[in-house]
Order: C-alpha cells, then sequence, then structure tokens
C-alpha cells in the first residue's frame, strides 16, 4: 500500500528548540511563582504547553534544574536593561536615578520575580547557591552601581563612604517590599503601596531619598 505523499501546501511540522525552551521557562515562571517550588507540578506545566513530562526533562533535565533555570531567566532580565542604562547614561546622578526608575518599574512589571525570590529565601537560596549562571549574572549590577559611584565621587557630587552593595539592597528593599507586602501593608493601614495614584509619587520619593543620601553633605554624623 503506497504511503500518502505530503501536499506542498501542508507545512512541514519542525521542532523548534529556542522558542520551546522559551514556552516551558514562561509557564514554569508562572506555576512555581503561583504554588511554590514544593507545589508545582512538572506534569501540569507539561500539559498546560501540550508536551511531555519527558519533554521538559530533556530540556532542563530535572524539576530542580528547570526551577534554577527559571530563577536564572528572572534575574537575566533586569540585569541586561541595568548594563544597558550605564552605557547610555554618563551622568552619574542621572544614571542613578534611572536604576532606582529601572528597578521599580521592573518590580512593579514583574510580580511573579518577587514571588520567586520569596520562595527562594524559603528554601534558603540553595537553587541560586548551586547555580554558577546567577553568580555571573548578579555581579555585573554591583559593577554598575560602582561604576556610577565612582564617577559621582569624581565629579564631587557623591559621598566616599557608600557600599555598593549596601546601595543596591536600599534601592531593591523598597522595590521588593512595595509589592511583596501590598497586601499585609493594605490590611495594617489601609493604604495600597501599588495604587496607581500614588506610583508616581512613591517612585520620585524613592529617587530622591538616595540621590539625598549619597550627597557630600548627607555623610555619617561625627559622634562625640
Amino acid at each position: 500500500m503506497a504511503t500518502r505523499a505530503s501536499s506542498p501546501s501542508e507545512p512541514k511540522r519542525t521542532r523548534d528548540p529556542v522558542r520551546t525552551r522559551a514556552e516551558i521557562l514562561a509557564v514554569a515562571t508562572e506555576e512555581f511563582a503561583a504554588k511554590g517550588y514544593t507545589g508545582a507540578r512538572v506534569d501540569e506545566i507539561a500539559e498546560r504547553i501540550r508536551t511531555t513530562k519527558r519533554m521538559i526533562y530533556y530540556y532542563f533535565g530535572s524539576k530542580e534544574q528547570l526551577f534554577t533555570a527559571v530563577l536564572e531567566h528572572a534575574y537575566a532580565e533586569i540585569r541586561l536593561r541595568e548594563q544597558q542604562l550605564a552605557e547610555d547614561e554618563p551622568d552619574p546622578v542621572a544614571a542613578l536615578r534611572r536604576l532606582v526608575e529601572l528597578t521599580f518599574d521592573h518590580h512593579e512589571a514583574h510580580p511573579d520575580f518577587i514571588r520567586l525570590v520569596s520562595i527562594e529565601n524559603i528554601h534558603r537560596a540553595e537553587h541560586m547557591a548551586a547555580s554558577e549562571t546567577l553568580g555571573k549574572l548578579n555581579h555585573p549590577a554591583i559593577e554598575v552601581l560602582s561604576r556610577i559611584l565612582a564617577a559621582g565621587r569624581e565629579r564631587g557630587v557623591f559621598r566616599a563612604d557608600v557600599d555598593p552593595i549596601d546601595l543596591h539592597a536600599m534601592i531593591s528593599s523598597y522595590c521588593f517590599f512595595r509589592i511583596a507586602n501590598r497586601h499585609t501593608f493594605q490590611a495594617l493601614f489601609d493604604r495600597d503601596l501599588a495604587a496607581p495614584e500614588d506610583r508616581d509619587r512613591y517612585r520620585t520619593m524613592l529617587a530622591e531619598m538616595i540621590v539625598s543620601y549619597l550627597r557630600p553633605e548627607a555623610g555619617p554624623a561625627q559622634v562625640g
């Protein structure tokens, strides 16, 4: 019996590894963010993208490696934007303001990122600690801040005693708190930190706090 030849009008189905991997990461991000590392199921991720658990393991090896890849992808997005900012803005004060605003905007636009980081903290960062990629991704974030601080000190607009990692923590902590603690804060104080009408005020307030902290006249008080 002769086999049926494919019609010229029928598209040939081919597997696109890059697209498949991206689809798995997108759905896995949602599942892990919604259900946590323990609660998320690889079977459910596979069902959502109409593939098999075996195919997911072909690309990522295991559930643990998939979660690590999700974290790596989430951090890579914001680190890339930070690198681009550092190259585009030569003025240190303007660069710092833009970095603060970028972090504020990114955290607001990516609540899944906030949840993923919270989940990883529950697991004591065991997946991050095992990832060589995450270390390479996050060092440039401190390098960007270090370059901005150095340029500001050289121009006399920033004080000299500020550690870039401390500064990174200051910026990230407010942006993270605003989204991660939105509901508990509202329950306690009847104020929605993510309310659209207050967004610009909070964004400006954070930038002003950081810039003010770095001004030379805002140095540590002398005791004695």
